[in-house]
């Protein structure tokens, strides 16, 4: 089962049937997922699950429906055992940026995190579920994927939000922070963090 997120309700996608009860449930091979997102977006909707018999076969025939964005980031601690989050468009988010050409998805996630935060000496200990929502640019909505691996740094400098990305302000949170930001954040964030 794979979940894809428009705004912060879940296009779930499984090969099992249910009967529907606030959510509705689509065929995968005939969805017109431009509906789905719209009904989403404009109803009481709280889920749309996508039907498909082949599990392994579910993301692949999904990603196929709308343009796909490739994108890399970090859920990093400090040697504290904190969290570097980012503030932007007025929720807490963490660190992550698009894949540029000849970059692998690691040196994207490094290269994003530094670039939107100011961190170095970023080491990455292993890689952690990758999430996926659809969002809109230029009228047309794309499927952003993104790699997220946990990182590790004894950075203790100045922290720089990247402004030109809409970036207000980046910070170390302590376990209860986090949950505090978390409850102003996304749900694919949530199931990371």
């Amino acid at each position: 089962m794979y979940q894809v997120f428009v705004s912060d309700k879940p296009i779930v996608l499984t090969h099992i049937v249910e009967k529907e009860s606030g959510f509705k449930n689509y065929l995968l091979d005939s969805v017109n997922i431009g509906k789905v997102i719209k009904e989403l977006n404009t109803t009481s909707l709280k889920e749309v699950r996508l039907i498909h018999k082949n599990p392994e076969k579910l993301l692949k025939k999904f990603l196929k429906l709308l343009p796909n964005v490739v994108a890399g980031g970090g859920k990093v601690f400090n040697d504290k055992g904190e969290i570097l989050f980012i503030y932007r468009n007025d929720k807490w988010d963490l660190p992550k940026g698009k894949a540029e050409l000849h970059e692998t998805i690691e040196e994207t996630a490094v290269r994003e995190v530094a670039e939107e935060t100011g961190v170095a000496g970023l080491k990455i200990i292993k890689p952690l579920q990758t999430t996926y929502h659809i969002f809109k640019r230029n009228g047309k909505h794309k499927i952003k994927i993104t790699y997220w691996f946990e990182m590790q740094t004894n950075f203790s400098g100045k922290l720089y939000p990247q402004e030109n990305e809409g970036i207000t302000k980046v910070a170390w949170l302590n376990a209860k922070e986090s949950q505090e930001a978390l409850e102003n954040s996304y749900a694919n964030i949530k199931l990371l963090v």
